[in-house]
């Protein structure tokens, strides 16, 4: 779809600009070159943009140093902070580097002070100059040429090419690709969040074919599977919850939303696309169910509803936290530090800041029915005959000028005066001067004492009770007439300041023509002169198949953030991936199919000392599963996942009284069916009492954006795999598997380690679970038995002693983890 303001491309000036910053960044820099953004730009940002950068209300001495004219311009005290080619001259080198405190920047003691190299370094770029650079996240991306490499066998793409010239220039040589068990289960688990199952173990170990491989990557991408593993990711920076959060924390129905998201990955929808549905899908030209659907994304802020809060107060900051996420999500900034005060860091005024409020703040909450076609059959003929019978009770009603006989012919006096006061009122007004209220009064009254009315009642409400039943979901819709917009002064509700009309962040880019909806800002949002939007998102592309993005600050882009380790594959990624129609699925395989993705993760002893974070990419990285995926794995190792897709979310066990640890005691009514073995993906998050197999796995909450999980390790963790509810069931389901299959305990052993690790146990590993399975068996005997294995046996002992080593293998740290 081509919106309005679109714009299809880059002007020369941008590109050459661009080229030059890449070269820059890239390049191996000589002894004495000093880059502003590389050696000068990050060490201003954090130690001395709190007091000269962007934010004027904080600003001291009038100096701005974030702005080279600023900061080459005289002060009031008559000196110039940068002299280019004269450190000398400079007052900023001679405040950086004086021998009195009281003159010293940044002031001595409060923990931002200069080492000897970098005031060094700041006297060489100004003797060189003191050139200033656009800052590289806000300059369009320009698509460089593919590096030329020496070991020309290795790469298998561009992407390649770009890593490894990077690490011949550091001469370090990439590691060799992992075996295929490794390889089938890294894929299998990055792609679908599901491990392999013995059957494709076989097939893609006996394919020798050249193609096995890629086969594999488009077999996997075309999974429904992938759908719901790559929505996960997407759902955590959309807050997705299935409750209203904050103290009374009540459950809501959003879930087609979630199933929204599915089917946008699974169907691989254009990513620009995607964007625009979730920002305004309903204001785009005769917008679908769907598309409306889709403005869920804006519809999982908190609500509280507490008693006694301003219900305007909490829609405001229900807006604000929409301005934030768009910030974090698609530009990968922290818009919300300019909520208070023009952003201390990155060009972003408090100004613009409301102006994206204003954007945002002219829409209803409301709630969207979504009947199924029989449903939709059922309501279209029931309502011709509610509105007639509707017509026929309210002609009943009016029946005679003469309201008070009426009445007292159809129900004795003293009937009558036994009615309420507020009764009695409704029923002697005639309808036209009866309030609302009292005219809910007087038909509940005829329900009770008129057959007529009450049975025009009855059929009516035969009628309406269609329209009951019927899923919902939460969408934004556009509010006619709209609200006028203020600057919050500090940020604060109610201390309006200035009115704010809708804009942008004009250091990004300024479309040619501006409108004041939501789908305006989404335009602007996917314009491909915006120059974040496809490197913010390629980079989370490569974070979730890396464990850490290009950009390691991945929702920070702006002056704070970390600079990209290989700047010419980002921009290179983020223009195909728009060239490439904003394919999601393209732009996935392209990265799982290079070699530096198939490298084994294996520890090297020469990188301990070169590249000992492995920031250069001359191997994979190991990654402990997300809390989910922990328990899709267990599910699919016991053989009882359940397939189906979407629908409302579940309830599987999980301790008793979790969810009563809220100010607020909640029901967790635990599915007796298969919706106990849904995916992790389906089970219901309540913010104030998440669930906890997945909570104590670092699962976010949906209070706010989560565009990268922390990855903890803790004793909780592994106490959980062998003790918590859902996990003791599925040890259970799978010692019935392995207890289905052959019958001698080394074959049990061998089958086990497939279904759980995609490989076969060493003789030391076969030899330790049969002497655990020996030892439990022993041991477990009678009431025991029946405690860790309660089904129906013929031989509690040996079904409880699988159990046992069952739980043990959910417990390996293999099992958690992705090589």
């Amino acid at each position: 779809m081509q919106m309005g303001n679109r714009h299809s491309g880059i002007g020369l000036a941008a590109q050459v600009c661009a080229g030059a910053l890449m070269l820059c960044l890239s390049a191996a820099a000589a002894p004495d070159t000093v880059s502003y953004n590389r050696d000068i730009r990050p060490v201003l940002s954090d130690k001395c943009f709190t007091c000269h950068g962007p934010d004027k209300k904080s600003r001291k001495a009038g100096l701005r140093l974030d702005i080279e004219a600023d900061a080459k311009a005289a002060l009031r005290s008559g000196e110039t902070a940068l002299i280019p080619g004269d450190r000398a001259a400079s007052a900023l080198y001679a405040r950086i580097t004086a021998s009195d405190p009281s003159d010293r920047m940044p002031p001595p003691g409060n923990g931002h002070e200069l080492s000897a190299e970098q005031i060094e370094t700041f006297g060489r770029w100004i003797d060189g100059g003191a050139e200033y650079e656009d800052h590289w996240a806000f300059v369009p991306p320009v698509k460089a040429a593919v590096p030329e490499v020496s070991n020309a066998a290795w790469p298998q793409n561009a992407i390649d090419r770009f890593v490894l010239a990077r690490l011949e220039r550091e001469g370090i040589a990439p590691s060799p690709e992992a075996d295929k068990r490794t390889l089938l289960r890294r894929l299998s688990l990055d792609l679908t969040g599901l491990p392999p199952t013995p059957e494709e173990q076989e097939r893609f170990l006996a394919d020798e074919s050249p193609f096995a491989y890629e086969k594999t990557v488009d077999r996997l991408l075309e999974s429904p599977r992938f759908g719901e593993r790559w929505a996960r990711h997407w759902l955590d920076a959309a807050r997705y919850a299935d409750s209203n959060g904050y103290s009374i924390d009540s459950p809501r129905e959003i879930w087609p939303y979630r199933d929204y998201v599915i089917n946008a990955f699974n169907s691989d929808k254009p990513f620009d696309q995607f964007v625009l549905e979730q920002m305004a899908g309903d204001q785009l030209p005769e917008a679908t169910r769907e598309q409306h659907v889709a403005t869920g994304f804006h519809r999982n802020t908190m609500i509280n509803e507490e008693g006694g809060v301003d219900v305007e107060e909490f829609r405001v900051e229900a807006v604000l936290d929409r301005v934030n996420t768009v910030g974090t999500v698609f530009l990968g900034l922290t818009l919300g530090c300019a909520r208070c005060h023009d952003h201390k860091y990155d060009p972003v005024s408090q100004q613009e800041y409301f102006s994206l409020f204003a954007y945002l703040n002219n829409d209803a909450e409301e709630t969207l029915q979504l009947p199924t076609p029989e449903q939709e059959q059922a309501i279209a003929e029931a309502k011709p005959e509610a509105a007639a019978l509707r017509k026929e009770l309210a002609d009943y009603i009016a029946g005679s000028s003469d309201e008070q006989r009426r009445f007292e012919d159809k129900l004795p006096l003293r009937r009558l005066r036994d009615l309420s006061p507020e009764e009695q009122t409704a029923l002697l007004k005639s309808p036209e001067n009866r309030t609302e209220a009292e005219q809910t009064t007087a038909l509940e009254v005829f329900k009770r004492m008129d057959r007529t009315a009450s049975s025009l009642l009855s059929k009516i409400s035969v009628l309406d009770k269609v329209s009951e039943g019927l899923d919902t979901t939460m969408v934004l819709a556009s509010l006619q007439g709209g609200r006028e917009s203020h600057l919050l002064i500090q940020g604060s509700y109610g201390s309006n300041g200035e009115v704010v009309e809708p804009g942008v962040i004009a250091a990004l880019h300024v479309p040619g023509e501006r409108g004041g909806r939501r789908l305006d800002l989404a335009d602007w949002l996917v314009d491909p002169a915006n120059p974040l939007l496809t490197r913010v998102t390629v980079n989370r592309f490569w974070q979730r198949l890396f464990g850490k993005g290009i950009v390691e600050t991945e929702s920070d882009f702006g002056l704070q953030g970390s600079l990209p380790t290989h700047p010419e594959l980002l921009d290179w990624l983020a223009v195909d991936f728009r060239e490439q129609g904003w394919s999601i699925k393209y732009a996935i395989k392209q990265m799982v199919m290079s070699a530096t993705y198939r490298q084994s993760s294996r520890p090297r002893p020469d990188l301990k000392e070169m590249d000992p974070v492995n920031t250069l990419l001359a191997r994979q990285n190991r990654m402990r599963l997300d809390a989910e995926i922990i328990r899709d794995s267990a599910l699919a190792a016991a053989g009882v996942l359940d397939e189906r897709i979407g629908g409302p979310s579940v309830y599987p066990p999980q301790p008793e009284g979790v969810t009563n640890l809220g100010q607020r005691a909640r029901d967790w009514p635990v599915n007796k069916d298969e919706d106990r073995f849904r995916r992790g993906l389906y089970t219901a998050i309540w913010r104030a009492t998440p669930y906890y197999a997945l909570n104590v796995f670092d699962a976010p909450n949906g209070q706010e954006a989560c565009t990268r999980r922390v990855r903890s390790n803790t004793p909780l963790q592994s106490l959980t795999l062998l003790n918590d509810p859902s996990y003791v069931e599925l040890a259970q389901e799978l010692a019935a598997r392995l207890m289905r299959g052959d019958g001698t305990p080394e074959a049990r052993i061998q089958e086990a380690f497939r279904l759980c690790l995609g490989r076969h146990p060493t003789a030391r590993e076969s030899d330790l679970l049969l002497d655990l399975f020996a030892r439990q068996r022993e041991a477990l005997t009678g009431e025991r038995a029946a405690e860790v294995y309660p089904k129906e046996t013929g031989d509690p002992a040996e079904a409880a002693a699988w159990t046992m080593v069952a739980r043990a293998m959910f417990n390996l740290d293999e099992f958690v983890t992705r090589e």
